[in-house]
């Protein structure tokens, strides 16, 4: 939570957010602390700036050149926003977290994240869409389609560009093979066809660093907790796939073990913190039936 000390308040209104100006932007200027303490965007900053109710001081309209004192009020209205993709509730959504600002959902395996050409109405943004008519879909990250878990979501556009980039995501994969204690695969990604979604490891890729931990083994499969130190594309699908231990259920790259028919990836924990309040967030979402079928039968590591 905030900090008290810091004499510095936020109220959510509706989309307007109230700051109490401390001591140590006393005399400075109103894009100082907009940039600063507030954490806005230049772009949102610029788009407030020219519409008469989006930067208030003490209630009044202020430029963004114009001087704060200790204990002024600054306002900042969001502007209304609506999306353009269609409200269709494809599938009940799983609520994990809500409040005006973040959205969280555990999304399940099979559900893309945005309409397609083939496929205008049934992805996450047209369920959130229907459930948030009033909110642009904005996810901080993404999941593949064949990925379930915790998929976090910023209601305006403030709370995106404090988000992005400013969050931890914790993985649980079933891979082929035997894996023991922990380890990193450090292997550059990159796309061999660039009219397909099929991804490759390469010296001409960009940089790619997963981190596992072996949690259990059958003497087949392996269940794992990764963590992602680089957001590629399929990294994690990628990097197994690239040690001869692709996914359970992934035959894009190379698995022969089915079911599940999809590869078995889950992202189990989300940290991160909140854009207005400041509180550090954790949620987490229980790892789906199809892989707790294959985790069953294994025998799990003491850690």
């Amino acid at each position: 939570m905030l900090n008290n000390n810091e004499q510095k308040a936020v109220n959510l209104l509706g989309r307007q957010l109230n700051y109490v100006i401390p001591e140590s932007y006393n005399g400075r200027k109103v894009i100082h602390y907009l940039r600063g303490e507030a954490g806005l965007s230049s772009r949102l900053t610029i788009s407030l700036k020219y519409r008469p109710d989006g930067i208030l001081l003490n209630g009044e309209h202020i430029r963004t050149i114009d001087p704060l004192k200790t204990g002024d009020i600054l306002t900042v209205n969001l502007p209304d926003e609506s999306g353009t993709v269609s409200a269709v509730p494809v599938v009940q959504l799983d609520i994990v977290y809500e409040d005006e600002d973040i959205l969280v959902v555990n999304k399940p395996a099979g559900l893309a994240m945005h309409p397609t050409h083939n496929h205008q109405d049934d992805s996450l943004a047209n369920c959130v869409a229907a459930h948030r008519p009033d909110a642009v879909f904005r996810a901080v990250g993404r999941l593949d389609k064949c990925t379930s878990g915790l998929v976090l979501c910023a209601m305006n556009q403030m709370a995106a560009a404090k988000l992005s980039g400013n969050y931890k995501k914790e993985y649980l994969a079933v891979a082929g093979g035997v894996y023991e204690g922990s380890g990193t695969i450090n292997k550059p990604i990159y796309r061999p066809d660039p009219m397909k979604t099929l991804r490759a490891v390469g010296e001409t890729g960009e940089h790619a660093v997963t981190h596992w931990t072996a949690l259990a083994t059958d003497g087949r499969l392996s269940l794992l907790r990764i963590r992602l130190e680089t957001g590629r594309t399929h990294q994690i699908r990628v990097h197994f796939a690239s040690l001869g231990t692709p996914l359970a259920g992934d035959d894009m790259y190379g698995s022969t073990v089915n079911p599940p028919d999809r590869a078995a990836l889950h992202c189990a924990k989300l940290t991160f913190t909140h854009p207005v309040t400041g509180e550090t967030l954790t949620f987490s979402a229980p790892m789906p039936q199809d892989m707790q079928v294959l985790a069953d039968g294994m025998t799990y590591y003491v850690e």
